[in-house]
């Protein structure tokens, strides 16, 4: 009699613990993200079908995106102008930035190429008919380049670390604006933003650079111009900058007699900065941000 309520208990053991086994949830295997669609500034619908292991950038700005994100070891290939970090250097390159190489970049058997709004239609729809996915950031404002940052994050599986960088760079930006933002319009100096110097090439409307200048406390005197423009003299002189913003390639200015008449001349108040940060739609906006609200505001950003 023990041994058959042995058995039965035995028995009904197994039952229940094969029934126990059966509600609990089995692990989940990992398995490959589901092709996700993104939007890029030229309001191209792209699809990604799996995180990109390996990526081209056709613009230095795309390549310290992908620094700052982490993402140095994916990149297999960069331009001759990509030299920003230090790191950059030592990438393959794919040709200029205008145009790229395109059989180059073909080499380099990239599964995401990370172009520009300056990059010919012609070009990213070759790479596109040989099977290379391509994207295309083009911001015209600071909050578009984070919003760009963000989404590269997105695109190549660096979303954390994405969100940790646009969040800092954000507040470094909120530090400046919640003082400028106060500001009137007789407090705020004419500004002249010139990229070249013969002809005089200016940020217009348009530009992240026209944006740089608002959020650092200044009015652009070429606002009415639509994205990088040619000014003649005579429209520089009748506005008056009480401040000029001349990168290397405008670094003329400084010595142009023409320019010394104007307030920013009189007073001392030509200014000369480093090229890329300000040029260059990515994370070193920022510093470009700050230091201009150096120069435009200097009571307010006193060390």
């Amino acid at each position: 009699m023990n041994g058959h309520w042995t058995r039965i208990l035995i028995a009904l053991t197994l039952i229940l613990t094969l029934a126990l086994a059966g509600a609990c949830p089995r692990p989940v295997e990992p398995v490959e993200p589901v092709p996700r669609t993104f939007v890029d500034d030229l309001g191209r619908t792209v699809t990604i079908e799996k995180i990109p292991q390996r990526i081209v950038s056709v613009a230095p700005s795309n390549t310290e995106i992908l620094f700052a994100l982490g993402l140095g070891d994916r990149i297999v290939g960069v331009t001759e102008w990509c030299n920003y970090p230090e790191a950059a250097l030592d990438i393959p390159k794919v040709g200029g930035f205008v145009p790229f190489d395109l059989e180059r970049v073909v080499a380099r058997e990239p599964d995401l190429v990370l172009a520009a709004g300056i990059h010919h239609p012609d070009g990213i729809a070759a790479l596109e008919e040989v099977g290379i996915t391509v994207f295309v950031l083009a911001p015209k404002t600071l909050g578009r380049v984070l919003a760009n940052i963000a989404l590269v994050g997105e695109i190549t599986g660096k979303s954390e670390e994405a969100i940790r960088l646009v969040t800092d760079l954000k507040e470094r930006i909120e530090a400046i604006t919640a003082r400028t933002q106060l500001l009137t319009d007789e407090q705020r100096p004419r500004v002249l933003h010139l990229v070249w110097h013969d002809p005089l090439w200016v940020a217009g409307s348009g530009t992240f650079a026209n944006d740089l200048i608002i959020k650092a406390g200044g009015k652009n005197i070429a606002h009415d111009l639509a994205d990088w423009a040619v000014i003649d003299l005579e429209t520089v002189i009748a506005r008056d900058p009480q401040v000029i913003i001349a990168t290397h390639g405008a670094a003329g200015v400084k010595d142009d007699p023409r320019l010394a008449a104007t307030t920013a001349g009189m007073e001392d108040r030509v200014y000369l900065v480093e090229e890329d940060p300000f040029q260059r739609p990515g994370p070193r906006l920022v510093d470009a941000l700050e230091e201009l609200a150096g120069l435009l505001q200097p009571e307010l950003f006193q060390e």
